[in-house]
């Protein structure tokens, strides 16, 4: 899985809120998701994760979990943007293709 490929996934979850949100967010490789300047809510933030989920999960074949120790024990979040986001996921892919 590329970067380009997993950014889109982040993107497309991202535009999918936007249809839920009564003011939609600007979306980007760096809008903010997580932390002070986040620019969604949390529970919008766990929406756009298991959206991403489902996604990473059917392009690789098998579950994956954005949400595991792994993630939530990194020095930097990997949930800060869709940037961030999408290179965690291009690791995790990574390492599943190591693998099998």
């Amino acid at each position: 899985m590329t970067k380009q490929d997993a950014l889109r996934m982040v993107l497309a979850a991202l535009e999918n809120l936007n249809l839920e949100l009564d003011e939609p967010i600007e979306v980007g490789a760096t809008t903010k998701l997580f932390g002070a300047e986040a620019v969604i809510d949390s529970l919008s933030l766990v929406s756009v994760i298991v959206d991403v989920e489902t996604d990473v999960s059917d392009a690789l074949g098998h579950p994956v979990s954005l949400t595991d120790d792994r993630a939530i024990s990194q020095s930097v979040s990997p949930f800060i943007d869709p940037d961030t986001l999408a290179d965690y996921i291009v690791s995790l892919a990574a390492e599943s293709a190591e693998r099998a």
